[in-house]
């Protein structure tokens, strides 16, 4: 997608609409709103609209470092966990891993 043929009400449209799916438990959106539009909120000459895509950029990274963390914390805890867990790891995993009783 090409940003510099969009007009800036389109920009803040799409910036927010990716923001707010973002609460959908699909914290990679949050991911693309940063890296699509941190050149628009950060970089280009000030317009009306920038400053709420500044703010939705900001929040967007914040959520996707919470989201990362938390999910990083999730597959250590797993990993380090799982022979210990048994059978419930087994019912949580998607592949299990041959010898490890």
């Amino acid at each position: 997608m090409d940003l510099e043929k969009m007009t800036n009400d389109k920009k803040l449209y799409l910036c927010k609409w990716y923001f707010k799916v973002g609460f959908a438990c699909l914290p990679f959106l949050w991911t693309v709103n940063v890296i699509w539009f941190f050149n628009e909120a950060f970089r280009k000459p000030k317009y009306d609209e920038q400053q709420h895509i500044k703010r939705y950029v900001i929040f967007s990274f914040i959520g996707s470092v919470i989201w990362g963390i938390i999910i990083l914390s999730w597959i250590i805890a797993f990993q380090v966990n799982r022979a210990k867990w048994g059978e419930f790891a087994d019912d949580i995993s998607f592949i299990i891993p041959l010898g490890v009783p």
